[in-house]
């Protein structure tokens, strides 16, 4: 579930809460059309296909902000953790957190049920308030996180609606556990997010397209 914190006086800014794990679905191999980006961090590069052909609202919206290089001196705040399972899980959290110099206006929500995305491993997600409210702020699963996939049966309208993803990871998850493991303030952020918040927070140095192989 969604929740606000102050992160500065002039701002608070929606992240996501995962529910309960439910079990990953194998999913066959896609021929769905992708754009690879860079995330070029301070603790290396992340390259992450977006998903221009199944979820073409969200992806067409991150490379905006990518073109615009509205992301690039922004950071990775938040390393949140999960105790499922044998290996690490959790995620983290980067973007824009409501700069008003660099936010677009919000997005429509495409939900994993009309794009056939899942909140697997590498999976990139927008983080937002009520759904329609994503600008520029998004997360990285460690791990598999399908509670947060849209659930259309389920009586809660946000649950059904659950969290778009638009993309993966398909190189660099050893910067993302990095991001992931670095040490947080345990006096930053408020209620249940309280120690969720990096204490030196990951500069996105820049962030671009990666250029197709030629010849």
């Amino acid at each position: 579930m969604l929740h606000r914190f102050a992160l500065a006086a002039s701002f608070t800014l929606a992240l996501t809460l995962p529910i309960a794990p439910v079990a990953a679905q194998e999913e066959p191999a896609s021929t769905a059309e992708t754009t690879d980006v860079v995330l070029e961090t301070a603790l290396g590069d992340i390259v992450v296909a977006l998903e221009t052909e199944r979820a073409p609202i969200t992806a067409a919206n991150f490379l905006r902000y990518v073109d615009e290089g509205r992301l690039d001196g922004t950071v990775f705040y938040r390393a949140m953790p999960l105790d499922w399972g044998e290996q690490p899980n959790g995620l983290i959290q980067g973007g824009t957190q409501f700069d008003p110099e660099r936010i677009l206006p919000p997005i429509a929500h495409e939900p994993t049920s009309s794009t056939g995305l899942s909140h697997t491993r590498g999976a990139i997600s927008m983080a937002r308030n009520a759904p329609g409210t994503a600008t520029g702020d998004f997360s990285i699963m460690l791990g598999d996180q399908t509670g947060l996939d849209a659930d259309p049966a389920n009586a809660d309208a946000d649950l059904q609606a659950g969290y778009a993803v638009f993309g993966h990871v398909v190189d660099g998850m050893d910067v993302v556990e990095a991001i992931h493991a670095a040490p947080t303030d345990p006096d930053a952020g408020e209620g249940w997010m309280k120690g969720q918040m990096l204490a030196d927070p990951v500069e996105i140095i820049e962030a671009r397209r990666v250029e197709p192989a030629t010849g």
